[in-house]
């Protein structure tokens, strides 16, 4: 697929999943909404995400593993990455993404990575928050990117990719926006939570009703039962209080 056709199916993307193209995403409840089970763990820095998608019986699981030793920012750009695998690549079963390297050569990981930027970068909802005097090649200021990339929750790297993209930047002024990410941030008022790491070990969709679902039908053991729920973060005097039937 050519760049317009990706872009194209960003947009039908989402308008798929209810969003204008001034919304930002709220990822927890997109991926909640699309029943995608998705795992966070802190994993090797050059590990980006990893997919997987099972068609059977009429039904399809679909799967995130998403590295919580990366950025928020890029937390968000991974999971968008692979719901391009997941939801729009053709014939898809697995994948392990480095995610956000933008390399022309590297075929559907680019158009993940392209999409990606598409999804959560709308241009009409980046030129929005632009002031007009700012719309111009390199006009813009950081006070701006700082505000599209706190509001669509986006990393830096992409950002600038598609602020590029869209003739906005060269790239020497992307070498300069690229420095000093959480000080520019700190001096502007704003949060840096984006630009750290976190959801270590969290766990969203419906892994949780998918084990109770085995242990019922006799399909795993009780130990095996709780032992996926301690994965989703449940501690031991919470599997005790169950075993013992404390809860109501």
């Amino acid at each position: 697929m050519n760049n317009l056709i990706i872009e194209k199916k960003a947009n039908e993307f989402r308008t798929l999943c209810g969003l204008g193209y001034n919304d930002p995403i709220q990822v927890r409840s997109l991926l909640t909404k699309l029943n995608v089970i998705t795992v966070f763990k802190p994993l090797r820095e050059n590990f980006g995400g990893l997919s997987i998608k099972v068609n059977k019986d009429m039904d399809t699981k679909r799967f995130i593993l998403v590295n919580s030793s990366r950025t928020i920012g890029n937390q968000n750009f991974t999971i968008a990455h692979e719901c391009y695998h997941l939801f729009v690549q053709q014939n898809f079963s697995f994948s392990i993404s480095p995610v956000g390297l933008f390399d022309t050569r590297s075929g559907e990981e680019y158009n993940a990575d392209l999409f990606a930027a598409v999804f959560l970068l709308p241009e009409t909802g980046i030129k929005s928050l632009i002031p007009d005097h700012e719309l111009g090649k390199n006009k813009i200021n950081l006070k701006t990117i700082l505000k599209i990339e706190q509001y669509f929750g986006t990393s830096r790297q992409a950002l600038l990719y598609r602020l590029k993209q869209l003739g906005i930047i060269d790239q020497a002024h992307i070498d300069v926006f690229a420095q000093n990410v959480k000080r520019g941030a700190l001096e502007h008022g704003y949060s840096i939570d984006l630009y750290g790491s976190g959801n270590n070990n969290l766990v969203l969709g419906d892994y949780g009703s998918l084990a109770r679902e085995l242990f019922d039908q006799e399909k795993i053991s009780e130990s095996h039962y709780f032992s996926l729920l301690i994965d989703l973060g449940m501690n031991v005097d919470e599997i005790e209080d169950l075993q013992n039937n404390t809860y109501e």
